[in-house]
């Protein structure tokens, strides 16, 4: 049976005093699910706002993702099939 649905996911990025913090939010129509993720400038580094975006977005994007895989186990218990066993590599590096 064919399944189409539209997700909007929305990416807010601030940055203050060299600490970058983005929050990605998932709509789908009827649930919301935010992420979060901070970035923050080490003094000895070079400031550059670009950096910070991207890490603090990817943060943010991986905590969004986190979230949706540990709800869909939830939803995968709750009628009554057993979860994917979970492994601690990656592509042959450990997580």
């Amino acid at each position: 049976m064919p399944h189409t649905v539209d997700w909007q996911v929305r990416l807010h990025l601030s940055e203050e005093e060299g600490t970058t913090k983005a929050q990605a939010t998932l709509e789908t129509g009827t649930t919301t699910t935010t992420g979060r993720g901070v970035a923050k400038c080490a003094p000895q580094d070079r400031d550059v706002p670009a950096i910070g975006d991207e890490l603090a977005a990817g943060r943010a994007l991986r905590d969004l993702g986190e979230q949706l895989v540990h709800i869909a186990e939830h939803d995968v218990e709750a009628v009554g099939a057993a979860p994917e066993p979970r492994t601690s590599t990656m592509y042959g590096w450990p997580l």
